[in-house]
């Protein structure tokens, strides 16, 4: 079947947003909703725009893309779809209009309105743990199932991010190694499968070596909530249930903080 004309240029836009997802960056997918008067955007174009601003698709002229390039940043720094317009200036008469979408000034001489959604893609945080044990083959199993990206310590900890949670569960077997790894990291959270007291000898040392002590508050242990954990999964549950506490946390920080911006 030889597909043309639109749904040539749809299927395009869908396997750039397929290949963005498989690549594992941030993006966002802009969707024309609806247009008025002249304009050069139609109704039901999609193009996906790069977290470095790289719009692969037509969704209008010069002002219609400014304005994406602009919500798509602001969308993926703050986590959540909007409903932009972008309409003449003669017309704009507030940051928003009465049905709460964001307005962006045009100056392009089409005079044409356009309403855009626009949606950030993020894969989930990772949950990276160090470990072979019971309890790291029963985190890292529990922890795909939560919807994290479970993955272990030792491979993925050098791509960590702020938004990502690791966990030691080491238990002997290369403790400080993998701590001063976790703690080094960028991650959000750290974690450690141990009593306080171990951990507090392993911090310990980590002053002693030069670590800042504000990288060492970042640890919590032991990891998870204390609801009675005996076996490995059960200790898995406790922990995730923490970690799930924290990321929604941080999720309704970032939803307040959009709402109040």
């Amino acid at each position: 079947m030889v597909v043309r004309g639109k749904d040539h240029a749809r299927t395009g836009q869908f396997d750039h947003i397929q290949t963005l997802k498989q690549a594992g960056a941030p993006f966002c997918v802009a969707t024309v909703l609806r247009t008025a008067d002249a304009t050069s955007a139609k109704a039901g174009a999609k193009a996906a725009i790069t977290q470095d601003g790289e719009i692969l698709g037509h969704l209008g002229g010069a002002c219609v893309m400014r304005a994406v390039r602009t919500a798509a940043a602001e969308a993926l720094a703050q986590g959540g779809p909007r409903v932009i317009r972008v309409k003449p200036s003669d017309k704009v008469v507030g940051l928003t209009d009465p049905d709460g979408a964001q307005i962006f000034k045009s100056g392009c001489p089409s005079g044409g309105t356009v309403d855009l959604l626009i949606e950030p893609c993020r894969l989930p945080p990772r949950l990276i743990v160090f470990g072979a044990g019971p309890i790291a083959r029963a985190l890292r199993e529990h922890g795909q199932m939560a919807g994290f990206r479970a993955c272990e310590g030792e491979d993925t900890i050098a791509e960590a991010e702020p938004r990502d949670f690791v966990v030691v569960a080491t238990q002997g077997q290369g403790d400080g190694a993998a701590l001063k790894a976790a703690l080094e990291s960028p991650a959000a959270r750290v974690s450690m499968v141990a009593s306080r007291r171990k951990a507090r000898v392993l911090t310990d040392k980590l002053q002693a070596a030069g670590m800042e002590p504000a990288r060492l508050a970042r640890l919590k242990s032991p990891a998870g909530l204390d609801i009675g954990a005996v076996d490995p999964h059960e200790i898995a549950v406790s922990i995730l249930s923490e970690l799930i506490q924290w990321r929604n946390a941080r999720a309704t920080e970032v939803t307040q903080d959009e709402r109040t911006a």
